[in-house]
């Protein structure tokens, strides 16, 4: 059984651990803290499986927190995304509650600001629903940022006036009158 002889901190939240004199592994801070290594003491069975386990929590964290570094995403799109890199179920629900703990992972914040720039890119509530829809925002949320939006007819009668056309307009996802 080995023992951490040697703890030393690298930059960016990472620590060298050294096993019985010999240099081992550089491991992230979070995962050494969250297992309890500490210089003296033994890495046997109970511990190496505790570090298994944030090492598995740490970087389905850090792929969690990667995939909303440009954009908000909704939280199924953030749990497709950790699937897809292999990350197992009990790791992508542990990163994606504290994310949604911290308030980073939000779908009612994500799906208004989302639905506002497509509306304001001019994209009619059909389409907003359908692309909020395809990026996994569902439920309340989704008809919360649908409700957020200024009334389609409004957003319509302005691009009318800004020089669109209707089959523009419907091409767009637009609620458009067949007689007009």
């Amino acid at each position: 059984m080995a023992t951490v002889t040697a703890l030393r901190e690298r930059p960016r939240g990472r620590v060298d651990v050294e096993l019985d004199g010999a240099p081992w592994r550089t491991l992230p801070a979070d995962a050494v803290v969250r297992t309890g290594l500490l210089v003296g003491r033994a890495l046997d069975r109970t511990a190496a499986r505790t570090l298994a386990r944030e090492l598995r929590r740490s970087s389905a964290l850090t792929r969690a927190t990667r995939a909303l570094t440009h954009r908000d995403r909704s939280q199924a799109a953030v749990r497709h995304r950790l699937t897809a890199a292999g990350v197992p179920g009990r790791a992508a629900d542990d990163a994606i509650a504290t994310l949604g703990r911290s308030g980073i992972l939000d779908d009612a914040r994500a799906a208004a600001a989302r639905a506002q720039g497509l509306a304001g890119r001019g994209y009619g509530d059909a389409a907003v629903r359908l692309t909020l829809e395809g990026e996994g925002f569902a439920g309340e949320a989704l008809e919360a940022a649908l409700a957020g939006l200024m009334p389609e007819h409004e957003r319509a009668g302005a691009f009318l006036a800004a020089g669109r056309s209707q089959r523009w307009l419907a091409a767009r996802g637009f609620e458009v009158a067949s007689d007009t």
